[in-house]
């Protein structure tokens, strides 16, 4: 459970923080619990519990590749609700682990899919990558349904307009827009926006919001397409997330692997695999080289954590996206920030906010939480009428 292991001992485990590790992380199971309140840090949590090689080869890479974080930064009731409770009834950070993972192996479903991926202590666990679902072709065409259906309801959509301002206009909002487009007049506006802009669009008519600099993560991720049928035994299963500092890149999805149907789109010995560079407070590698430079890389990178080579003459084609991540919701502090800034939203009639900086990210938290709002907003505006 995010890198922290129940069994110390365990083969896999015992590979990568080696012996001296291994003692370390069992003395978790000697220290006496913490009884009056707990740790909000996860990296303190695991240091203090487990030593420095859990907490830099396990925890670390799964922060760093999940959430673009530090395990100091992270907030463990957030991250991982109910561990710190756990810990406090098994007397054991491992123990609580067990205890929270085999609690959730037996509230699957009876007809759920059994693994074959063994783990410590006898139990089974999902396959690597298989709590992951996805969309055939892509989660590209979740954006083409969405914009069907909205025309099909007769919505009228604007692209490639900027929104430069909010202003009352009496009954309801204005919406300024750059360039020609004509400014919008509505009832009720809610803005899903990144963080930054939102706060930005919003700060003139929301008197309590703050606005800031956000120190959200920078990532750029780069898609190989390689001739290479050395990589069909998939030697790292679905992908790696890497131990930060010993590597440039931060994590690798081996895509054929992964996507059922991205392995049928493409030939025999094709693959597809993406490689991600930059994490929270740490520019990406390839920021300042151009594309080809940026795919040599990754290449490079990716031959690395696969263990295997991978010439350049492998190389088919690469594309390269670079993206501003919401900042982890995960974080300390981060749920009162976000609290704070959408209750001053709230506080303003006919105005709602969404997206991943205020809901969290993944299409898990996002879509529910649009609903809510979009609710909220809707109601208040009949209510008002």
């Amino acid at each position: 459970m995010l890198g922290i292991p129940d069994n110390p001992f365990a083969p896999d485990v015992r590979r990568i923080i080696g012996w001296s590790g291994t003692w370390r992380a069992y003395l978790d199971r000697l220290r006496p619990p913490l009884t009056i309140g707990h740790q909000r840090s996860l990296g303190t949590l695991v240091r203090t519990r487990m030593g420095a090689r859990v907490l830099d080869r396990l925890v670390a890479p799964v922060t760093s590749g999940v959430y673009s974080a530090r395990p100091d930064d992270i907030d463990v009731d957030l991250a991982a609700p109910g561990l710190n409770a756990a810990l406090t009834r098994t007397g054991s950070l491992s123990g609580a682990v067990a205890e929270m993972r085999l609690s959730r192996i037996d509230a699957k479903p009876a007809d759920a899919p059994a693994s074959d991926v063994p783990v410590a202590g006898g139990r089974k666990a999902p396959a690597p990558g298989g709590a992951v679902q996805g969309i055939a072709g892509g989660m590209s065409r979740l954006v083409d349904a969405l914009v069907a259906q909205l025309l099909e309801l007769g919505v009228e959509l604007h692209t490639e307009a900027s929104v430069d301002a909010l202003a009352p206009n009496g009954t309801g909002w204005r919406v300024v827009m750059s360039g020609d487009t004509d400014p919008l007049d509505a009832e009720a506006v809610i803005v899903a926006l990144p963080e930054g802009p939102a706060r930005a669009l919003l700060a003139p008519v929301v008197p309590a919001l703050e606005v800031g600099d956000p120190v959200a993560p920078v990532v750029e991720v780069v898609t190989l397409v390689l001739d290479a049928p050395v990589l069909d035994a998939a030697p790292r299963g679905t992908g790696v997330l890497t131990v930060p500092g010993s590597h440039v890149a931060k994590a690798l999805t081996h895509s054929t692997a992964k996507w059922d149907w991205v392995r049928d789109a493409t030939d025999p010995g094709v693959h597809v695999v993406r490689v991600s560079f930059g994490a929270q407070g740490e520019e990406p590698a390839t920021a300042d080289l151009d594309d080809d430079a940026a795919a040599r890389l990754a290449l490079s990178e990716a031959a690395a954590m696969f263990g295997v080579e991978l010439p350049a003459s492998t190389l088919r084609a690469a594309r390269r996206v670079r993206y501003v991540q919401s900042q982890p919701a995960a974080t300390i502090g981060r749920a009162a920030e976000t609290a704070a800034a959408r209750g001053a939203v709230h506080a303003v009639t006919g105005l709602g906010v969404t997206g991943a900086w205020v809901a969290g990210t993944g299409l898990a938290q996002v879509i529910p939480d649009a609903r809510v709002e979009a609710d909220r907003v809707r109601s208040a505006a009949l209510w008002h009428h």
